[in-house]
């Protein structure tokens, strides 16, 4: 299972990559979740770099893609 940590490595500085719920074989409703926390503490590496792409399941709306942007370098 890949790691966001995985993901966002394999990046250069300033490449602009999509991070989805899929990828990192979760559910629409999990990827939701992590997705908000990384909007509040900031996320791991990468600024949000366009509007997160929602599905609905349920009448609900979550976050399942996101289109970010590598900000730093992994050592």
């Amino acid at each position: 299972m890949a790691t966001i940590d995985d993901i966002v490595s394999k990046q250069k500085e300033g490449a602009q990559f999509v991070v989805s719920a899929q990828m990192l074989r979760l559910e629409p409703e999990e990827f939701d979740t992590l997705v908000q926390v990384w909007l509040e503490d900031g996320p791991p590496g990468f600024e949000l770099a366009g509007v997160p792409h929602r599905c609905c399941r349920d009448g609900e709306f979550y976050i399942d893609r996101i289109t970010v942007r590598k900000t730093t370098s992994e050592e």
